[in-house]
C-alpha cells in the first residue's frame, strides 16, 4: 500500500481528476494549500506598497492505492497536471503502513478498495 501526495496548480485540478477517473482511480482527498518551489513567487504592488508574494496557491491531492495502482496513478496525475512550465508541481510516494475502513473495520488492501 502506498500514499501518493501531489501538489499541483489549482487550475489543473479538473484535468487531473479527469485523468484519474479515466484510469479508474476515484478515491482521493483534496486540500487547498500554499507553497513555493523553484518559481519562488512574484512581486506585486497593492495600494502603492510593494509586496513579495512567495507562497503561491496550490492544491494537495492525497490518494491511497494498492501497489498495482501506483504507476498508473502517477501517470494520470502527470497527464492532467503537466504544462511544461515551472510550478507544475511535485508527486511524493510513501509507504502506507496501515489502512482501516471505519464502517466495516476492514484492513489493508480491502480497506483501500
Amino acid at each position: 500500500m502506498k500514499l501518493i501526495i501531489a501538489y499541483i496548480k489549482p487550475e489543473r485540478l479538473n484535468d487531473v481528476k479527469q485523468s484519474l477517473f479515466e484510469a479508474d482511480i476515484k478515491k482521493m482527498s483534496v486540500t487547498n494549500s500554499l507553497g513555493c518551489g523553484q518559481q519562488g513567487g512574484y512581486h506585486e504592488t497593492y495600494r502603492g506598497v510593494g509586496m513579495e508574494v512567495n507562497l503561491l496557491k496550490k492544491v494537495r491531492l492525497e490518494i491511497a492505492v494498492n501497489e498495482e495502482f501506483v504507476d498508473m496513478t502517477i501517470k494520470a496525475i502527470i497527464s492532467g497536471a503537466k504544462t511544461g512550465s515551472i510550478g507544475d508541481g511535485k508527486i511524493f510516494v510513501t509507504n502506507l503502513e496501515r489502512c482501516v475502513r471505519i464502517r466495516t473495520e476492514e484492513e489493508g488492501k480491502e480497506a483501500i478498495g
